[in-house]
């Protein structure tokens, strides 16, 4: 089935088309249907593809599928080609089994829209970049998907364009990604340059034996970590992330679980063995980076009071704590807690969307409160997966966490109290999250009169296309854990580093050694600290938020983000537009102005010269002799003289 790898992609596409020609005959909900089955074909053809690889020796697990000549110009030849190895299959399982169940539950959510047909499409092609993006051989074929997600993003986000705010924040999406792209294609040049192929095996091999000087390798991994910056919502350029969630519920689950977000992090875990070789410096670069992103996101959402927002800086942070795994060296643990958190924040913002639903698409919590007994197995679900990102054992999120916090224990102690105070952060601001919403007092039936229903608003559970999903991705969130198991001395050896042992072929090279540092040594303290951290991130937004023991203290500017965001766009729209149109400016009169002036010399010259073409014989004569009387004039008087 390796052989078939094509499929993945292709089946999406083809949703994509049977949704561009006849989704509107189709209509809601088929079209949903169909885009969802496409999806779930496209799993199907994933797991039969890692079923293939599975049965193979460890190092033939790995096929390249070339599907055309891409572009033989010169020197440089690129083929359409397709990667199957451990990690390319295992991104694609969680991408099209989670954006399978997203799909389904968008069945749900988007019933009555005028646009219902369109959602899909987008979404059936938003799949088919993140699928070609993943499975890519060479960095040309991986940037062909890295700018599908890019522009499928602008149009889910900005979706529901008639707002303005939705409109804003697609193209602010789409605007600050390319700062991002701008990395990669440079990066791209340099590994052109220094090694005449984009592809990746001839890249990580030159890293691997020594071809690859240090000092490239220091700028290409820098590069790529700049586009990764910019797709997985790094400083300084996450701003864009909290604005999508302008697009509807499916989309911010799309995009901030499974898909978009995790590119970056998947690229440079692709090219590890480039960080190896560079200088120290850079995987440093990047750790720290990932640790303040993790930090700083945390500390903006222990204010936000948009359920989607706190989502939305949750999977800042996150993201942020998977950066720091691959400046640590923990390539494996990126990889894991991108599986565990793509379960438990899909559920997470599915749940969200439930609750938006429910609330005749009221998203402030403060109008909320103890929906646990109107919406039980919303509730039920979303608990699931707020133990698991809190770090809660045995919940998926508590080992992949612990894993990221070992490494980094291994590697530096101030790293790994940051890393520390960003999962107790975790832990608070998703209990404040959990208890506003569906615990305390009852606070919607006060804004009954916002939603017209004069007195008789009343929260009402999702339908069942809805819950499915999330009683699936809850089930993911509680057990997933199990497919990297460590070691604390009392699980059995044969539960042992699953993950590890399928992506040892491809993360060999890259990944720290921590086997001999005191922090491996004390693995199983440091994950009792882990767990007693989460638990006191829960007490105390417990103690705030439903006994109201103490009073809760959201400044104003953790609510505004640390003022950012308004920063950046309080620039662009005053220093940087005048910039901007001073260039414009500039360019007008000075770049056109040169190529408009010659053009007009050109002419006033040959307007000139016309007026010497009179048809006349003796006209002709007459210039010929004074042409002759001047090079005589130069060869006895100019020249003799010489």
């Amino acid at each position: 089935m390796a052989e078939y790898v094509w499929l993945i992609p292709a089946l999406p596409l083809v949703g994509f088309v049977i949704q561009l020609v006849f989704g509107r005959r189709l209509g809601d909900p088929t079209a949903g249907y169909v885009a969802a089955a496409m999806v779930f074909g496209s799993f199907a053809a994933a797991v039969a593809t890692w079923f293939d690889l599975l049965g193979r020796p460890e190092a033939d697990r790995s096929e390249v599928v070339t599907l055309f000549s891409w572009m033989p110009v010169g020197d440089l030849g690129v083929d359409m080609a397709l990667l199957a190895d451990p990690l390319s299959i295992a991104m694609v399982l969680f991408v099209t089994g989670i954006a399978g169940l997203i799909h389904l539950f968008a069945v749900g959510y988007m019933h009555g829209d005028p646009k219902f047909s369109k959602f899909f499409m987008y979404l059936n092609l938003f799949v088919t970049a993140m699928v070609v993006l993943v499975l890519g051989e060479n960095l040309l074929v991986t940037f062909l998907g890295w700018e599908g997600v890019g522009v499928c993003s602008y149009f889910l986000i900005s979706f529901w364009h008639t707002r303005d705010s939705a409109a804003t924040a697609g193209k602010k999406a789409f605007i600050t990604n390319r700062v991002g792209d701008l990395g990669v294609m440079l990066a791209m040049f340099l590994t052109f340059g220094a090694l005449g192929s984009l592809s990746y095996s001839a890249l990580n091999s030159a890293a691997e034996t020594g071809a690859l000087a240090t000092s490239t390798a220091t700028a290409i991994a820098l590069l790529l970590f700049l586009g990764a910056a910019g797709k997985s919502a790094q400083l300084p350029l996450y701003f864009w992330l909290p604005d999508a969630m302008e697009g509807p519920t499916p989309v911010s689950a799309l995009i901030h679980a499974a898909t978009m977000v995790t590119a970056g992090v998947f690229v440079l875990v692709r090219v590890n063995p480039v960080i190896a070789v560079a200088e120290p410096w850079a995987a440093s670069t990047i750790a720290w980076v990932g640790v303040i992103t993790a930090l700083f996101a945390a500390t903006i959402a222990v204010s936000q009071t948009d359920i989607k927002k706190v989502l939305a800086y949750s999977t800042v942070s996150q993201l942020g704590l998977m950066v720091l795994a691959v400046g640590v060296g923990g390539y494996v643990a990126a990889i894991f807690h991108m599986i565990t958190h793509a379960a438990f924040k899909a559920l997470l913002f599915l749940g969200s969307g439930s609750v938006i639903h429910g609330m005749h698409e009221e998203q402030d919590m403060r109008k909320m409160g103890a929906l646990r007994v109107l919406m039980p197995i919303t509730a039920a679900t979303f608990i699931i997966g707020w133990l698991a990102i809190a770090g809660v054992p045995p919940f998926s999120g508590f080992w992949s966490k612990d894993e990221i916090l070992l490494f980094t224990a291994a590697r530096s102690p101030v790293l790994y109290v940051l890393a520390l105070a960003t999962a107790l952060l975790t832990a608070f601001y998703m209990t404040r999250q959990v208890i506003m919403v569906f615990f305390g007092e009852v606070r919607w039936d006060s804004h009954a009169e916002d939603h017209g229903a004069h007195g008789e608003f009343k929260p009402h559970e999702s339908p069942p296309i809805m819950l499915v999903p999330l009683v699936v991705l809850a089930g993911l969130a509680a057990v997933l854990g199990v497919i990297q198991l460590p070691s604390l001395g009392f699980i059995p050896d044969g539960w042992r580093y699953r993950l590890s042992d399928w992506l040892h072929p491809i993360l060999e090279f890259g990944e720290a050694d921590i086997k001999t540092t005191s922090a491996y040594s004390n693995m199983t303290l440091l994950a009792v600290l882990a767990t007693v951290v989460a638990l006191v991130g829960i007490a105390v937004a417990y103690l705030i938020y439903q006994r109201q023991a103490i009073r809760p203290i959201e400044p104003e500017v953790l609510a505004e983000g640390w003022y950012y965001d308004r920063t950046i766009s309080g620039f662009m729209g005053g220093p940087g537009r005048r910039a901007f149109e001073a260039t414009a400016e500039f360019d007008r009169r000075v770049v056109d102005g040169a190529v408009t002036g010659t053009a007009t010399g050109a002419l006033a010259l040959g307007r000139q010269l016309r007026r010497t073409q009179t048809g006349y014989m003796r006209g002709y004569a007459s210039l010929i002799g004074i042409g002759v009387v001047a090079l005589l004039v130069w060869f006895v008087l100019v020249r003799g003289m010489g």
